[in-house]
């Protein structure tokens, strides 16, 4: 069950969510990532979220940075340090828009 708020967001912007979860062409630097040639942003955004918990990467003073390895960097435009709340626009930007 979802929240009504969400179910509202939905309804109102069906758009909004299927952009989330419709699959998309990689490019290579996500692609050997992830390891697939296709995958939703969402997906994305989770395979990224549980490599960084997998790797401990989170800044044990404050869990809101995250510390990049060489990995991580390759697909993070090369930052050292992430805040937390960049991570999903760092990782839209490998997604092409979608002509409207």
């Amino acid at each position: 069950m979802l929240p009504q708020r969400m179910k509202k967001a939905i309804t109102d912007n069906p758009k909004k969510l299927a952009n989330l979860i419709d699959l998309v062409n990689l490019p290579s630097t996500l692609r050997e990532f992830v390891g697939q040639s296709q995958i939703s942003r969402l997906g994305c955004f989770m395979c990224v979220w549980s490599y960084i918990k997998a790797q401990n990467l989170q800044d044990p003073n404050n869990k809101n940075v995250i510390n990049c390895d060489d990995k991580l960097k390759s697909i993070l435009l090369g930052k050292p340090q992430v805040e937390l709340v960049e991570l999903p626009a760092l990782i839209k930007m490998h997604f092409p828009k979608e002509p409207k």
